[in-house]
């Protein structure tokens, strides 16, 4: 049986079918579902077994990239996400997804009743350079306690499109256990694997650590900046004509189905 992922849809959202596209090729059966239907009850998180917050520009990223969509997750369905998550079902929030976990709490991973305070002293702020980035990226596998990441060991190389991608932490933050934990899931790379260094435009953000994605201490919910569903062919790299092939990002989607057949 296929796993049921909900891909989730707010006015705004457009990199929805290019997931379900990515999904549909690892083995799922994705639903782009709006959240009203959530909120009316026609859906229900529980009868899914992903759940992807996917990206684009979620209510025209009024107040901050994410941010609205945030007071979302937290507002209507802060019992039913928690839920979700606390069972080990597979997550993943991508670009302005990834931006709506961090600001709502659900990364890098603060229990349900402490999400509202919104007090976990880190974020994804204006990039570095101090204006929105458009280009593609290498990207290191990192962590081996996320499900998306799990065995993974070549290079990803996928666009990123993003004003406010820059991972930071505040003095509050526990880094040391953050790191511990094995809560960075990808970094940004050089295209010959070495580390990135925090080197313009390797690191096209500047986010702390070169860090392109985080999970939670569980490491069943991924959040990234850049797109790997939009290198799930080989003709979308832009240089496939060349003879560019391989390093696709559906191998995370390929990690989380299979993850997701434990509950379907």
């Amino acid at each position: 049986m296929k796993p049921q992922a909900l891909i989730l849809q707010a006015h705004g959202t457009n990199r929805d079918y290019d997931v379900a596209e990515a999904l549909t090729l690892a083995g799922a059966d994705p639903h782009p579902v709006p959240l009203n239907d959530l909120r009316a009850g026609k859906k229900h998180f529980a009868d899914y077994q992903m759940l992807v917050v996917a990206g684009g520009f979620s209510y025209a990223d009024s107040l901050g990239a994410g941010k609205l969509l945030a007071l979302d997750l937290n507002s209507y369905f802060n019992e039913e996400i928690s839920a979700f998550v606390e069972s080990g079902k597979p997550v993943i929030g991508i670009c302005n997804g990834f931006q709506a976990l961090v600001k709502s709490g659900i990364l890098p991973g603060e229990k349900k009743e402490e999400r509202r305070k919104n007090e976990s002293g880190a974020t994804l702020t204006f990039n570095a350079e101090g204006h929105f980035e458009c280009r593609w990226v290498n990207l290191a596998p990192v962590s081996q306690t996320c499900i998306w990441t799990k065995g993974l060991e070549d290079t990803i190389a996928c666009p990123i499109a993003h004003g406010e991608g820059n991972f930071q932490i505040s003095k509050s933050f526990p880094l040391s256990s953050f790191i511990a934990n094995d809560q960075v899931a990808l970094t940004y790379i050089h295209a010959d694997g070495s580390p990135a260094n925090g080197d313009y435009p390797i690191n096209p953000n500047g986010s702390i650590l070169d860090i392109a994605g985080i999970c939670n201490p569980q490491g069943n919910v991924l959040g990234l900046m850049p797109h790997p569903e939009n290198h799930i062919h080989p003709y979308q790299h832009p240089q496939w004509t060349r003879g560019v092939k391989g390093n696709s990002g559906l191998v995370l989607f390929e990690n989380g189905v299979k993850y997701a057949k434990d509950f379907a």
